[in-house]
């Protein structure tokens, strides 16, 4: 076994989950890497290269950047029960890498609601880091259908920006 594959093997990915009302859904994930905390933020904030690492990005184009934060448009795809299923938003980020956050929320797309935040706290070990995810899918489309593979895919996202990470650590 690689020296990578046993440092994303150790960690463990603690996970939640809120339903809340109309078909809402709050789910947070969190890792503790030993990754360096200016790495993370790299690869969380190289928005044109995304969906070459991250699983079911099809794609992230860069639409504007402002002093502190862009906008972006996103497509992810996947299947889902056989089916090809495939959304796009339009995102506003807000980037404080002293405060370690990354906020982002949905301008247009094809979800009622869509907004979270990465957030990078340096601790002993490395680095702590959150992603939060508030969801809500548009009519014709029940959260509680791809609730399971909402989890899979944050928990996806996480071990897939430890994993860049550690690769740009160790070129």
């Amino acid at each position: 076994m690689s020296s990578e594959s046993a440092a994303l093997r150790r960690h463990t990915i603690e996970q939640t989950m809120e339903r809340l009302p109309r078909g809402t859904r709050r789910l947070a994930v969190q890792l503790r890497t030993p990754i360096a905390f200016d790495y993370l933020w790299a690869v969380l904030t190289d928005y044109e290269h995304l969906s070459e690492f991250i699983p079911n990005l099809s794609s992230s184009t860069l639409l504007a950047r402002t002093t502190n934060g862009v906008q972006l448009k996103q497509v992810g795809s996947q299947k889902l029960m056989g089916l090809k299923f495939s959304a796009e938003v339009n995102l506003e980020l807000a980037e404080d890498k002293e405060k370690g956050l990354l906020k982002f929320h949905m301008l247009k797309g094809d979800f009622r609601r869509f907004e979270g935040a990465w957030c990078l706290k340096e601790i002993a070990e490395g680095t702590c880091l959150v992603y939060e995810l508030t969801v809500q899918g548009c009519i014709g489309m029940p959260v509680s259908l791809i609730e399971q593979r909402l989890r899979d895919d944050l928990s996806a996202n996480l071990l897939a920006v430890e994993k860049e990470g550690m690769r740009r650590a160790f070129l």
